[in-house]
């Protein structure tokens, strides 16, 4: 058949760019614009062989081999078909599994079947070496394709690249058209907006039995509380007492009966991610009560929006954690028939419901952001999430309550 195909093995393409642009292998050094990675590499390779491209096979690997958010948008891409293998952890390194015998397996058999004439490969493994020879026997054309080496040398096996019948170099210049390095100099989401009754509480003098316990905790404790007193995604920092930052007990003791101490700010209120960890103050339980009864997204949910739901989780939702906060917002607002109850949640903050929590970190858990050790979504990510849902929380409400004319 007078075709081509190319087989891409996106660890040794991705990390070559990677090392490359950034100077590393590790992938999180780069961002990449799939769709115009896979544009040009159809383009190139229909130019270079003289030939209509049938399919483009994306091999790479991922934890428990479920597809990834990279992945997902890949495989509804028109003529790409994705392969994955096992992504291991070993050493404190990831290493790809079974991604090789894949590839390996898929040129085999597309050569014995003469589903094409040519095939591009995109990989610097010489475990391939078998699996090219086996497709020129079959009389298929072999075009090989490296990535520039960082340090101008080779970074493919020899032999693979004595074997190849027609070998290219993707260049800086080609590369930088889909892949950049990061600017790791930036934040991973736009800080939260500050919320002043926060600062107040922890800026609020503690008794004298709290300023004693306080100043004998280790100062790891003192900087975590004032780096992250809510486990709500809000970082909050304010300054710390002379006996260092109060923890939720010593918060409590604040309004113990008999502590010597200022009363707490008027309406200043602490409150945490989980329904089990209020300060004790009047009104928790009413609280508490309205909190169960706001609708998850799931109840707001039809079946025809749950597909339109997953299309656009797959095709556009890129999976960054404060993205995920912000699209999952979106959808829960978009769907309430009763506006009061979104004046409800934004008077809940930083606390989201927890069921409502619960469903937005189940959620994320879809865009690959469990750390495949334990299960558990990172806790910087975490923070992302809750924060993306905050700030879309937050630009609606106050869209809501702008005079008529801004």
């Amino acid at each position: 058949m007078d075709r081509c195909i190319v087989l891409v093995d996106a660890g040794y393409l991705l990390g070559a760019a990677a090392s490359l642009l950034a100077g590393d292998s590790s992938r999180s050094r780069i961002t990449v614009d799939h769709a115009a990675l896979i544009q040009g590499l159809r383009e190139r390779a229909e130019s270079d062989t003289e030939r209509p491209l049938l399919r483009i096979y994306w091999f790479d690997g991922a934890p428990d081999r479920v597809p990834q958010p990279e992945h997902r948008r890949l495989r509804v891409m028109p003529r790409v078909t994705v392969r994955l293998g096992a992504l291991t952890r070993s050493d404190g390194r990831w290493a790809q599994k079974g991604v090789d015998a894949a590839m390996h397996a898929e040129l085999t058999e597309l050569a014995r079947n003469r589903a094409c004439s040519d095939v591009v490969l995109v990989t610097g493994d010489g475990d391939l070496l078998p699996g090219m020879m086996a497709a020129k026997e079959h009389g298929v054309a072999v075009h090989l394709w490296a990535v520039q080496a960082a340090d101008g040398d080779y970074n493919q096996s020899e032999d693979l690249v004595a074997e190849a019948d027609e070998r290219r170099v993707l260049d800086r210049t080609w590369i930088t058209k889909a892949v950049q390095a990061k600017d790791l100099g930036g934040v991973c989401a736009p800080p939260p907006v500050p919320r002043p009754e926060i600062a107040a509480i922890l800026s609020a003098p503690l008794p004298e039995s709290a300023l004693s316990s306080a100043g004998e905790r280790p100062s790891r404790d003192a900087e975590h509380a004032q780096a992250a007193p809510s486990e709500n995604g809000t970082e909050e920092r304010a300054p710390a007492t002379k006996g260092g930052v109060p923890t939720p007990k010593d918060l409590a003791a604040l309004r113990a009966p008999g502590a010597h101490a200022h009363p707490q700010p008027a309406n200043a209120t602490l409150r945490w991610s989980s329904d089990k960890g209020w300060v004790d103050r009047p009104g928790t339980a009413a609280e508490s009560a309205e909190a169960a009864l706001l609708p998850t997204l799931a109840q707001l949910t039809s079946a025809e929006q749950r597909w339109a739901d997953r299309e656009e989780d797959i095709t556009t939702v890129g999976g960054d954690p404060y993205e995920v906060g912000q699209v999952f917002a979106r959808r829960w607002m978009g769907r309430l028939s009763d506006q009061a109850q979104l004046q409800k949640l934004s008077t809940m903050y930083p606390r989201v419901p927890h069921r409502i929590d619960g469903e937005l970190l189940r959620y994320a858990a879809r865009f690959g952001l469990l750390a495949h050790k334990d299960d558990q979504i990172d806790e910087h990510d975490r923070y992302a999430i809750r924060a993306g849902f905050w700030r879309e929380i937050d630009v609606r409400t106050a869209a809501e309550h702008a005079p008529a004319g801004e």
